[in-house]
């Protein structure tokens, strides 16, 4: 695939200091005034003024400009404008308006973390010791960036721009709802889902097992439990442990781990999945607000108008 990471985002919002505030407590890296780091991904993520929360931004790695040139001609076949220069592509999402940077980056190295060694019945894989998981005392630092999901109200436009423009490919479907298309190995990177007005629903970030997921919300929760969404669970598509926490500006964030990687296209066989087995497999069913966030029926009355 010539495509092949999320090389960062943009979030606007309109209370950006104190939505700063919460990135660096979740674990991101400040490298410049409301611009953010991950461990093994660099800069990933900025913040903005905007007069509603929105994605602003996504930046899409290729390998070389011949991807750019592919690209080109995809978006011109979609009649959707873009502008070119040198080793990068911009152009937008034409529903919500997101802006999208396609740009020559190289490819992610990230160094493999020990796989944990887990007790079962009949299989003693750690003896006479802890786990080494309880022991931990750092704070948990996401290591990537791993996917966004906007609400659109046209999921099957945004999605073709995704897939026939930029060259995503589909993952998993919940027909006439929402969209896993991935941009590399991860089992996603962009999902659109179909929703009364656009707006951002989450950012996921990537940590190294279960217990950073655990480690990490309960970090975020010690002294602002207000910040708890949904978790701790296991999505069924995406097959991933994950825990949702809610930013100042309203916006989800997840950590989490164990997704599904596609390696070789042949082998994987996307499918339609249908009512609640789709969004989790296990774990605390998901609130009303995940799924219709509270502010979105103040969007649609048209009370506040993204910037």
């Amino acid at each position: 695939m010539a495509l092949h990471r999320l090389t960062s985002i943009t979030i606007g919002v309109p209370n950006v200091e104190e939505t700063a505030r919460y990135y660096a407590d979740f674990g991101l890296r400040e490298v410049a005034p409301r611009r953010f780091a991950t461990v093994d991904g660099g800069e990933q993520l900025t913040i903005t003024h905007a007069a509603t929360r929105r994605l602003a931004a996504l930046g899409v790695g290729v390998d070389d400009p011949d991807d750019l040139a592919r690209i080109e001609a995809r978006l011109r076949a979609l009649d959707v404008p873009f502008s070119r220069s040198g080793q990068a592509l911009r152009t937008a999402e034409p529903v919500t308006g997101a802006r999208v940077d396609v740009t020559v980056a190289p490819r992610l190295t990230i160094p493999p973390t020990p796989a944990p060694s887990y007790n079962g019945p009949g299989r003693i894989a750690r003896q006479d010791a802890r786990a080494a998981a309880v022991l931990r005392t750092g704070r948990v630092r996401p290591r990537k960036l791993g996917h966004v999901v906007i609400g659109t109200v046209d999921k099957e436009a945004s999605q073709r721009f995704f897939t026939d423009g930029l060259g995503f490919r589909i993952s998993d479907n919940l027909p006439g709802r929402a969209a896993f298309m991935r941009c590399s190995t991860d089992h996603h990177n962009v999902l659109v889902q179909q929703a009364p007005v656009g707006f951002l629903h989450h950012t996921a970030w990537e940590v190294d097992d279960v217990d950073e997921v655990g480690r990490g919300a309960t970090a975020m929760l010690e002294e602002h439990p207000e910040r708890h969404t949904w978790g701790l669970g296991r999505h069924h598509i995406g097959s991933n442990f994950f825990w949702y926490l809610k930013d100042p500006a309203g916006n989800f964030s997840e950590y989490y781990s164990d997704l599904d990687c596609v390696v070789e296209d042949a082998l994987w066989t996307a499918e339609d999945f249908q009512g609640a087995r789709g969004l989790y497999n296990w774990g605390p069913p998901p609130p009303p607000s995940f799924i219709l966030p509270e502010d979105i029926a103040a969007a649609m009355t048209g009370a506040h108008q993204p910037s």
